[in-house]
């Protein structure tokens, strides 16, 4: 079994850290590392994680979710690298199917799960009741039925270490947030490597824990500026990019 780095960007969300931390220990029971990079928060993370005995790293300030991301995998020691949301909660199987997926092919180089918060093709199709009961379904519905896509959502991204010797981290232009994970797969692609969703692999999202916090004009704003540099830099709308 291939060893996983989890990296887990957070800022003042102790309440979700701590149910994120406790779901992936009770659902992860094969060789893993969690690494949780703190943005400056002053709600106790920082003594959670030393209580916990979790590899941490403390920002003095926020560097928005690629600076931390990028800080947690250039410490990774993992076969892969995953990115995962301080407000997710995992389930059985969960990184045991993603990694079935990521392995399958030499080709590909990052793999997402299915959510009943998000975008795309990784947004549930059936009405979300509880954790074990969506899992089991999409399980049983699609093990080993996995989907090539054109973008993967940060929330949960499964990360090949080869993607990442090729083409780097995350891009911190797109800082605090936004936008940096269309980037990183248009890059993933660019080099040849193929995406996936794991549909038999289930996590819940609270969603947008951080950003909700932040006024929903000001995340309006920085939605719109993101996808400003992304046509910038590529020339090309991200939107038309979305499966």
């Amino acid at each position: 079994m291939k060893s996983v780095s989890i990296i887990i960007p957070t800022y003042n969300g102790l309440r979700y850290l701590q149910d994120c931390i406790a779901s992936i220990r009770a659902q992860t029971p094969f060789p893993h590392e969690i690494i949780v990079v703190d943005n400056g928060s002053d709600d106790g993370t920082v003594e959670f994680c030393r209580n916990e005995r979790l590899i941490f790293i403390a920002n003095p300030d926020n560097a928005g979710f690629p600076g931390a991301c990028n800080a947690g995998m250039k410490i990774a020691s993992g076969d892969a690298l995953l990115l995962l949301n301080n407000d997710v909660l995992v389930s059985r199987y969960w990184l045991s199917s993603m990694l079935n997926c990521l392995y399958s092919g030499a080709d590909i180089g990052i793999v997402g799960p299915m959510t009943n918060y998000g975008s795309g093709r990784q947004q549930i199709d059936i009405p979300y009741t509880n954790l074990e009961e969506i899992a089991e379904h999409y399980r049983r519905a699609y093990q080993g039925n996995w989907l090539e896509v054109r973008r993967i959502i940060g929330l949960c991204m499964l990360i090949k270490r080869e993607v990442t010797e090729r083409i780097g981290f995350l891009d911190e232009r797109f800082a605090p947030g936004h936008y940096e994970d269309d980037d990183y797969c248009y890059r993933a692609r660019m080099a040849g490597f193929r995406l996936m969703i794991a549909r038999d692999a289930f996590v819940f999202h609270y969603g947008s824990a951080s950003f909700n916090r932040e006024g929903e004009e000001r995340v309006r704003q920085l939605i719109q500026r993101n996808r400003g540099l992304f046509i910038e830099k590529w020339g090309v709308d991200p939107v038309q990019l979305m499966d």
